[in-house]
C-alpha cells in the first residue's frame, strides 16, 4: 500500500473520531451543569484543557465564558482540534483517497461536514445545541459503521482503525485525568454530587450503561477509573484500545518496533490499579500514558508514513 494511502487512511479515522468525541464532551458538560448547583458546577474551562489547547484558547478570547468556549471547540477554524476544523480535514483526506473508502463513506463525510458548517450559527445556542450535538455524534457514528461494514477488511482498513483506536486511548486518558482533577480535586472526600460528576464522566465516554451492566455496583471512582482504563470488553476503554490497536500492528509489515512500544504501554496499564490511585498518582499515570500513545503515534509515521508530507497533525 503506498504509504501516502495509509496516511490518509489513519488521520481520517482520527479526524472523524476527535469530533465525535468533542461533540460528546461538549453535549455532556452543558447536561452537567444543569444539574448541579452553580456553585459546585466545573464551568467549561476543563473542557478546554482535555483538548490541550488552552494557549491557543487564551491567545484569541478573554475568559472561559460559555459562548467562548462553544465557539472555539465548535467551529473556530483556527482551532485545529475544533468539531468542524477536525471534519473540514477528514473530507480533505477522504477527497484524496476515494478509490480507496466505498462511495457511500465519502458521500456521508462530505454531508457531514457541511452539516458541521451549515448548521454551526443554530448549534451555538442553548436551544440548539443538544440536537445539533447529537446529529453530529449519530452521523460519525454512522461513517464509523459504514467503513466498517463495507470497506475491505486489508491493510488499508488496519491503518484506518489504528487512527481511531490512538485518538480514542488519546481521549479517553484525557476525560479521565481532567475530568477527576476539575470536578474532584481531592479524591479522598466523599462529596453530595460525586455520583453526579462521576456519571458524567462516564457519559463522555458513552459508558454509563455498560458500567452497571459490567460492574453492578452504584457510581464511584474507584471503579469507574478501573473501568474506564482497564474493562478488556468495553470499546472505549484504555485496555481495549491498546489490545486491539496490537491486533492491527499485528497484520502489518515491518511492525516490529511499533509492536515494542504498543507492548510497553500495555505492560504499564497492566501494572497500574486506576482504582486506587490518587489525584496525584493518576495525574502521573496518565502523562506516562499520553507519552506511550505519541510515541507509538511517532513510531507508526516514522515506520509507514511518508518522511516529509504530512496529511494531517496531532
Amino acid at each position: 500500500m503506498l504509504s501516502r494511502v495509509a496516511e490518509n487512511l489513519y488521520w481520517l479515522a482520527r479526524y472523524v473520531e476527535r469530533a465525535e468525541n468533542t461533540a460528546r464532551i461538549v453535549n455532556v458538560n452543558a447536561n452537567l451543569l444543569l444539574d448541579l448547583p452553580k456553585g459546585i458546577a466545573p464551568g467549561w474551562k476543563p473542557l478546554v484543557d482535555i483538548t490541550g489547547a488552552h494557549e491557543l484558547f487564551e491567545e484569541h478570547y478573554k475568559d472561559y465564558g460559555e459562548r467562548q468556549v462553544m465557539r472555539f471547540l465548535l467551529g473556530d477554524e483556527r482551532h485545529p482540534g475544533s468539531i468542524l476544523s477536525a471534519l473540514e480535514a477528514a473530507r480533505e483526506n477522504c477527497r484524496t483517497i476515494r478509490d480507496f473508502v466505498p462511495r457511500e463513506a465519502w458521500e456521508q463525510i462530505n454531508g457531514l461536514t457541511l452539516y458541521a458548517r451549515e448548521g454551526l450559527q443554530k448549534g451555538l445556542t442553548k436551544n440548539g445545541r443538544h440536537p445539533y450535538l447529537r446529529g453530529l455524534i449519530t452521523h460519525s457514528q454512522l461513517i464509523n459503521g459504514l467503513l466498517d461494514g463495507t470497506m475491505l477488511h486489508d491493510q488499508g482498513y488496519e491503518f484506518l482503525s489504528l487512527g481511531r483506536y490512538i485518538e480514542r486511548a488519546d481521549m479517553t486518558t484525557r476525560i479521565a485525568d481532567v475530568h477527576s482533577a476539575a470536578l474532584l480535586p481531592d479524591a479522598d472526600e466523599v462529596r453530595p454530587y460525586d455520583n453526579i460528576q462521576w456519571v458524567s464522566v462516564l457519559k463522555s465516554l458513552t459508558a454509563y450503561q455498560m458500567y452497571r451492566r459490567s460492574t453492578q455496583i452504584r457510581v464511584q471512582r474507584g471503579p469507574v477509573l478501573g473501568f474506564i482504563f482497564k474493562s478488556p470488553r468495553f470499546p472505549r476503554s484504555l485496555r481495549w484500545c491498546i489490545d486491539h490497536s496490537r491486533t492491527c500492528l499485528e497484520r502489518l509489515p515491518r511492525n516490529e518496533a511499533c509492536l515494542r512500544v504498543n507492548g510497553r504501554l500495555s505492560r504499564a496499564l497492566d501494572a497500574a490499579e486506576p482504582e486506587r490511585f490518587s489525584q496525584k498518582d493518576l495525574h502521573e499515570f496518565v502523562d506516562e500514558l499520553q507519552l506511550g500513545i505519541g510515541d507509538l503515534h511517532e513510531e507508526i509515521a516514522q515506520t509507514w508514513f511518508p518522511p516529509l508530507v504530512s496529511a494531517g497533525a496531532a
